[in-house]
């Protein structure tokens, strides 16, 4: 059960300090309770495998933490299928379509209809964090909240271990595998030796400078705006509340934007030639994000897994950063699951390829998305491309179809399977197990 998960083993000597240290064991090692670990620790739940995570942070933290908002059609069914889409099915707005808006004009690219039936909903992700929690608490799973001085021990060997620090307490955590679910900034990557990773990494000359408006949408679909005088974003939390984004500088000031140059600029690059209006409101929160695109490869080093934002960072355009975690660690779950369950180690050891090969072609989608949409500084050439590239996208169905099938969000995971079971007609890679087949065709059911 999970809630045993935490079991205590012998007090020992710290091996630097003078304080006793807590011996604990588990299966599974989480570090990171945003969306990937929780959900990850859920998913194993229902597999009757032992987890406990550790978060470094306080719950009300990460309950409050403003992050994306846009779940792919495929991160919808997975949570439903986990047991924890009941309020994302009541509150989560269901959105079929887009609208690329530049020259004075709007297009809708109609995603659901170009997808075969997908849609995105918006649903915030400290709501799905509040969720999961909800969730893992009630199982009784181990989730520890403002853990300090986390370090990652013995990952090349079969036994890797987690020491932290929790109430004043030094505490080991004996493990069978760690999964890195930590972000970008965490412990978990660092902990791999330099030299067995491969970093590929792009910056971008722009930022976006986003706020939270208690001011009720005027669409009901996001927009993205291509402007002469920068890119924007309109998008909402929920039917009372709006998320709007300017294109800045990286360096940009907040000190230098009151609200009443945000929403002058915000209804200057959001203008159409027929009438459409803005609603403005008390701004709740604002901010400057920076714009990267990042991928460590292996996404695995012994038994540490590494998922989510510790592996791999796309820039905001495409939408992908937390539908890419969520994949992230369906993959990991189902090859744990097969670990444990009949001592295969195969899907573990393709597990960072599995994930590489959608990762990339985020990549790709979220790279091309911003370089469509935002206005490169003093680059006439890049101009007068992007404005090729949008009527071309908007007038061909080819070109809609192929930004709407990546926006509502390809499989979750594809994998190589053994060469006897690949179509050699073809030669095609076959998906992974649909989710309902995965949770709902199994002795989770």
């Amino acid at each position: 059960m999970i809630g045993s998960a935490y079991r205590a083993l012998p007090i020992v000597p710290h091996p630097t300090l003078s304080l006793p240290m807590i011996r604990k064991r588990t299966q599974v090692g989480i570090v990171g309770a945003g969306p990937a670990g929780l959900l990850l620790a859920r998913l194993l739940h229902r597999h009757s495998i032992e987890s406990v995570i550790l978060e470094n942070r306080s719950r009300d933290y990460i309950e409050q933490r403003v992050r994306a908002g846009v779940l792919e059609q495929g991160t919808v069914d997975l949570l439903i299928a986990a047991g924890v889409g009941e309020r994302l099915q009541k509150e989560g707005l269901v959105h079929h379509g887009i609208e690329l808006r530049f020259g004075g004009a709007g297009h809708r690219i109609d995603l659901t209809r170009l997808s075969g039936g997908k849609s995105i909903t918006v649903y915030g992700q400290q709501e799905v964090v509040k969720d999961l929690i909800k969730a893992r608490l009630a199982a009784g799973g181990e989730l520890v909240f403002e853990v300090e001085s986390v370090t990652l021990h013995d990952i090349e060997s079969s036994a890797p271990r987690i020491l932290f620090r929790s109430n004043g307490e030094e505490v080991e955590l004996c493990c069978d595998a760690i999964a890195g679910c930590d972000g970008f900034h965490g412990v978990c990557r660092p902990s791999i030796p330099a030299a067995a990773l491969s970093i590929f990494e792009r910056a971008y000359p722009f930022a976006w400078l986003g706020i939270l408006a208690q001011a009720p949408p005027t669409r009901d679909e996001l927009i993205y705006a291509y402007h002469e005088r920068g890119f924007a974003l309109y998008s909402m939390r929920s039917p009372q509340v709006t998320r709007l984004y300017l294109q800045v500088t990286p360096e940009e000031d907040l000190a230098a934007w009151p609200d009443e140059r945000i929403w002058q600029e915000l209804h200057a690059r959001l203008e159409t030639d027929s009438a459409w209006s803005l609603r403005e409101g008390p701004i709740l929160e604002r901010g400057v994000t920076g714009m990267r695109s990042f991928v460590v490869e292996p996404m695995q080093y012994g038994r540490l897994f590494l998922a989510g934002d510790a592996a791999h960072i796309v820039p905001p355009t495409g939408a992908k950063g937390m539908n890419l975690a969520i994949a992230d660690v369906f993959v990991l779950s189902q090859a744990l699951r097969e670990f444990f369950g009949s001592g295969r180690a195969d899907l573990l050891d393709a597990y960072s390829q599995t994930c590489l090969r959608r990762v990339w072609r985020a990549e790709h989608f979220s790279w091309w998305m911003t370089s469509m949409l935002h206005r490169f500084p003093e680059d006439a050439f890049q101009q007068k491309l992007q404005r090729s590239q949008l009527d071309y996208v908007v007038s061909s169905r080819a070109a809609a179809t192929s930004l709407a099938e990546n926006y509502v969000g390809l499989p979750l995971a594809r994998r190589l399977q053994p060469a006897e079971e690949i179509d050699e007609a073809t030669t095609q890679l076959r998906p992974l197990p649909s989710i309902k087949e995965v949770l709902w065709n199994s002795d989770i059911a």
